[in-house]
């Protein structure tokens, strides 16, 4: 299966560049290109994209701005000539990123990278039925059964996502941002862009900290209104 891709720069002959390295790989299909985020929305509205190439520094709005305010679950890999950015986008679990000039091997790999990932997309098979307890995931090249009142919590490293559960804790090369679309919500949530808990395993909150395991973990300000309220939700007894 084919990776639906776009390409969002604003320079024509790094489009040109990208589309060429992209028809030299036969897993990728190219479904359009724009030269801004704007117009990317139409794109992302009418097809399915599997992958987005995006260069950071645009008219109107960077790609830094479109990815925290997108939607989108797709992959994204930076294409951009400024290394300075590197740190905030892999904040917002891009996938790769690739300075220009960008060399083809270097292309190549980060492909690669985004074919294995939507390959280990398919291999969580999470089904939203209640009556299912469990999950699968791709780990050490086997694939494991994960029990999910067994699982504590899930923490983001890069491209990677370690699996804390009761007895042990497992690497696995899938995006903190995917686990959380396909895990759910009755049972786990994010609570800060590195973490998403089993609200289930949730032993006491103080402060901005969770106390889950044998693990602290620390809630994000901004979103600590909305975790706490949906954690204890109508369970806190009133006076």
């Amino acid at each position: 299966m084919k990776l639906k891709c776009i390409i969002i720069d604003d320079e024509p002959i790094a489009r040109k560049i990208l589309q060429e390295f992209i028809e030299e790989i036969d897993f990728l299909e190219l479904a359009g290109q724009v030269e801004n985020p704007l117009k990317a929305m139409l794109l992302l509205n009418d097809n399915d994209i599997d992958l987005i190439f995006l260069d950071i520094n645009m008219p109107k709005i960077s790609g830094i701005d479109f990815l925290k305010n997108s939607k989108t679950s797709a992959n994204v890999i930076m294409t951009t000539a400024y290394a300075e950015y590197a740190i905030e986008a892999y904040g917002l679990d891009v996938l790769d990123y690739l300075i220009k000039p960008i060399a083809f091997d270097r292309f190549l790999k980060a492909c690669n990278k985004a074919k294995e990932i939507n390959t280990l997309r398919k291999n969580i098979q999470i089904q939203p039925n209640n009556l299912n307890d469990h999950f699968f995931i791709k780990c050490n090249n086997q694939i494991e059964k994960v029990l999910y009142h067994d699982l504590l919590y899930a923490e983001a490293m890069l491209n990677y996502v370690m699996l804390y559960t009761n007895s042990k804790k497992m690497m696995v090369y899938v995006t903190i941002k995917n686990l959380e679309e396909q895990l759910p919500v009755d049972i786990f949530i994010k609570v800060h862009k590195s973490f998403i808990v089993n609200k289930t395993k949730i032993k006491s909150i103080e402060g901005n900290i969770l106390d889950i395991g044998n693990e602290k973990i620390t809630i994000s300000q901004s979103l600590r209104e909305k975790v706490i309220a949906e954690i204890v939700k109508d369970k806190m007894i009133k006076r």
